[in-house]
């Protein structure tokens, strides 16, 4: 992701969001902000040397993410080259130790979502998500259940069937650690079936990248997560959707849901922002401007249809209140299947 600079005296021109993310910079610090900007800033309109921070492996939804804002931002004409990172290891922490160690930075961001909330609560370091500042909440996708292609269960039902059979012998694989989206989901759907979650054989990798190894050497015998990470396998036919925890099926796909299955569960997975802590007032709002003017733009909106992702934006205030709920029911869930 990399693109040029203007040549020093040419004419650059500064489209309408572009112009409007500096007005909101100068109405919310009276024009501090500005003066404390690069002077290139100043002439082109766009945000420079931004970096997006993954907090799991290459290849994963976080990643996916990070990808396609750096992407976004700079075919919008908001930023020049975003620098993409990844800091692995312990369900996330690393990578917000990281960035907590860059407290005043502001010129980097996050990638993050359901799967670090629970990454941190299941590691008893709950307390590092309130240090680092929301910025928004972007995308959610609903969780999908996947198979090897040579699998021998051919719908859930089978599936199910040989689940509460055996349980030991189902090895149940997932992007994220327990309290994440990919450990909720099966284990939502064994409390409905009435397998005792605790009986559930689930094994935690390092993002979507890790579990897809897993899945095409067969050796996690299902997993839950979301689509989007898979959509390549899925179409060479290495993987296969037996179900989605959707309330109803995407148009056009011919995936069923569990609702179909008469397993009454929905879940879904979201993603968003993150920034470091220590920020002025003036340079989390330059942050939240530009990522609200990447919202707007048409490229994002294409991007969101073509990954099949929802779109989920919530502002800075919102996505702060959303993240306490969001740990509230996580706890609870955890403690309800006697995990927590």
């Amino acid at each position: 992701m990399s693109q040029s600079s203007p040549s020093v005296g040419s004419k650059i021109p500064v489209t309408r969001r572009q112009l409007g993310v500096l007005l909101g910079l100068a109405a919310v610090g009276g024009g501090a902000a500005l003066e404390r900007r690069p002077l290139m800033e100043l002439a082109d309109g766009r945000m420079h040397d931004l970096r997006l921070l993954v907090p799991n492996s290459p290849g994963s939804g976080y990643d996916m993410l990070a990808r396609a804002v750096g992407g976004v931002l700079e075919a919008a004409g908001l930023t020049s080259a975003v620098e993409i990172f990844n800091v692995t290891g312990h369900s996330g922490i690393t990578g917000i130790h990281y960035a907590i160690n860059e407290a005043g930075d502001d010129r980097l961001l996050v990638s993050m979502g359901l799967g670090l909330v629970g990454g941190l609560l299941s590691n008893q370091a709950n307390s590092m998500l309130s240090e680092i500042l929301p910025i928004a909440r972007l995308m959610e996708e609903p969780e999908i259940i996947l198979v090897p292609a040579n699998s021998p269960y051919r719908n859930i039902s089978d599936l199910i069937t040989a689940w509460k059979e055996y349980p030991a012998a189902i090895l149940v694989g997932g992007g994220s650690s327990l309290g994440g989206p990919d450990h909720l989901a099966p284990m939502l759907t064994a409390e409905y079936v009435g397998l005792a979650p605790k009986s559930v054989n689930y094994i935690a990798h390092d993002g979507g990248g890790r579990l897809l190894e897993a899945l095409l050497r067969e050796e996690v015998t299902f997993a839950a997560t979301g689509a989007s990470e898979f959509v390549y396998h899925l179409k060479t036919g290495e993987l296969r959707a037996l179900a989605v925890a959707a309330n109803e099926r995407k148009p056009g796909s011919d995936v069923p849901t569990l609702r179909e299955y008469g397993i009454n569960v929905t879940s879904s997975n979201w993603r968003g922002l993150m920034a470091p802590p220590g920020l002025e007032l003036t340079q989390r709002a330059e942050l939240e401007n530009t990522v609200e003017a990447l919202v707007a733009s048409p490229e994002w909106k294409h991007y969101l249809a073509e990954n099949n992702w929802q779109d989920a934006y919530l502002s800075s205030a919102q996505f702060h209140a959303f993240l306490n709920e969001e740990r509230a029911r996580v706890r609870r869930v955890l403690g309800g299947l006697g995990l927590a």
